[in-house]
């Protein structure tokens, strides 16, 4: 066993001597040794329960002869983070989560690891780990929260962000602000929509290293606490049986993935992290993948923000085993790859069922003909940008719109709640880039507001940063290359011209290269904004959120 490195032999009674003053006996050493990598804390909704989630797995662990070995990771929660300096070290926790889960996992050689994420960037960078270390693991989450209520509506936390800009718009008044601040979020769990959190949560049982259920059992439910048992029990027969992460993940269950992503409607956020978790089993995805896998595949499931279908909906509609059975049907999934339940897609899809066809339609009554996600390209976006088109108001999928150009989110966000912006504009945020952010901000409370002040059929938002889960309407990021490396998107000027061709995967700036190369001679770049610790290390190391946003040492690039 690999944790004979720290246990076994003579020389390593010293080492037996330090497990022993924790408690362990000669019985538990003597077992194989599992990782429990927990993220619990009190600042996260979706990990404010993950300790019991924790316990479960390590009773699983043990009914099946381990030994579990808890250690814990931090989280950043999105939502609370979001428009304040606070974003900037979302997207960069992810690789912090990687690293450190690394860091622990060869510190001390466990013979397997079981991984409890929930939010945004804990689960990819987990997966991350995974595959890096190619150790035996498996992902169990702490499942999806469900929807609030505000009288007989189902609400969420989005509903709350929209409600902001329907405050300012008079729409709304603050005494049903209130209301709906007290009721949207119900308890613990992942925020309750087709999110970054969920969407990962269910592309990591596409994938095969979660069990069926991870995605969508919601976190209240005894069956999300049964499936960690059962997580638990199977990690040990993963190390007995020498199956490891790189045996399951292999090119094929990305594309798996990708096309579940896209019946689905996942977060656009899937784009900067399923090429991150490839990047770290040794495999290339290239953006052009996305719109390949796309244009084959329908939109099945229309979920929120984007529909009117929670996790929870989805769940009780067969979840995403049901889901891949509609895309093996259809010739559209793997079926033989394997698992970490032990079964390959083919016998998971073959005793799942759709129980509700109108939360995971039939292919020929899908919501849309394409998937979910498509990435632009033109002289805006030279490597690419993305959107979540399923989320896109038909009025919006092909404008030519004028520029409103802010240099950071906070400035956008003011203007947008404060009316200034019009109707048929597009408004421009740069420099929040991975490298000009630092750290990718997401953009949740402009294109909030843009709804809030009920302008998504109206306005377009394009920025070089990245977009929460919960966005919806023309939002259009991950714009590359970014404006702090220089790409097009610093070169825009207000009432700049811009056309925006979603079924066409274009974006333009309607500006004579005459003109953009006088602009680039002109152009300097800004100094950068933060110019010390973990976010300036980051900043110097960061790549283009088209290569998923991945760490690099500088004699790599």
């Amino acid at each position: 066993m690999r944790s004979d490195l720290m246990k076994s032999g003579l020389e390593k009674a010293p080492h037996r001597s330090l497990f022993k003053a924790m408690g362990y006996t000669d019985e538990e050493l003597q077992r194989p040794l599992i990782g429990i990598v927990n993220s619990a804390n009190e600042i996260i909704p979706g990990h404010i329960h993950l300790d019991r989630i924790a316990e479960a797995v390590k009773a699983g662990v043990r009914m099946a002869g381990g030994t579990p070995v808890e250690f814990p990771v931090i989280g950043v929660c999105d939502g609370i983070a979001m428009n304040h300096e606070g974003m900037k070290y979302s997207l960069a926790s992810r690789e912090l989560i990687a690293d450190s889960v690394e860091l622990m996992a060869k510190a001390h050689p466990f013979d397997g690891l079981v991984l409890i994420p929930n939010c945004d960037k804990i689960i990819p960078g987990m997966l991350m780990a995974a595959l890096r270390l190619n150790i035996p693991s498996i992902v169990v989450s702490g499942g999806p929260m469900l929807a609030g209520r505000l009288g007989s509506q189902p609400v969420d936390l989005i509903s709350v962000f929209e409600a902001v800009g329907s405050v300012r718009a008079g729409k709304m008044d603050r005494e049903t602000l209130k209301e709906l601040e007290d009721e949207a979020c119900p308890g613990c769990g992942s925020c309750a929509g087709m999110f970054t959190a969920n969407s990962m949560n269910c592309l990591a049982e596409a994938l095969g290293l979660a069990l069926p259920g991870n995605g969508t059992i919601p976190a209240v439910h005894a069956a999300r606490i049964r499936l960690a048992k059962y997580a638990g029990m199977r990690i040990v027969e993963l190390v007995r049986k020498g199956i490891y992460p790189r045996d399951i993940v292999v090119k094929e269950a990305f594309e798996n993935a990708i096309a579940v992503d896209m019946a689905l409607g996942c977060s656009t956020n899937t784009v900067l992290h399923v090429p991150a978790i490839a990047h770290e089993a040794g495999i290339s995805i290239d953006l052009n993948i996305f719109n390949d896998i796309s244009r084959k595949t329908p939109h099945l499931c229309s979920l929120r923000p984007g529909g009117p279908h929670f996790l929870e909906d989805l769940h009780r509609a067969g979840g995403i085993p049901a889901v891949m059975k509609v895309l093996a049907d259809a010739g559209l999934v793997n079926r033989d790859l394997p698992t970490v339940s032990g079964k390959t897609v083919g016998e998971i899809v073959d005793a799942a069922a759709v129980r509700d066809s109108e939360v995971i339609r039939p292919v020929e009554r899908a919501y849309h003909a394409e998937g979910g996600i498509a990435v632009l390209y033109g002289n805006l976006a030279p490597e690419g940008a993305v959107v979540k088109q399923s989320a896109v108001a038909p009025e919006m999928m092909k404008r030519t719109g004028r520029a409103r150009v802010f240099d950071s989110e906070q400035e956008a966000a003011k203007a947008i709640l404060d009316g200034v912006i019009q109707p048929g504009e597009v408004v421009v945020i740069r420099y929040e880039g991975p490298k000009g952010g630092p750290g990718m901000q997401e953009m949740l409370s402009p294109t909030a507001a843009i709804v809030g002040r009920g302008l998504d059929k109206d306005v377009a938002l394009i920025t070089d940063g990245r977009f929460s889960g919960g966005t919806r309407g023309a939002a259009i990021g991950h714009v590359s290359p970014e404006a702090a490396a220089g790409g097009t998107i610093a070169l825009v000027k207000d009432g700049d011209e811009i056309l925006i061709d979603i079924p066409g995967k274009r974006l333009e700036l309607l500006v004579d290269e005459g003109t953009l190369e006088k602009r680039r001679m002109e152009w300097t770049p800004p100094p950068p904004r933060i110019t010390s610790g973990y976010l300036a290390r980051y900043a110097a190391m960061v790549t283009s959120g088209a290569r998923g946003a991945v760490l690099e040492l500088r004699g790599q690039l």
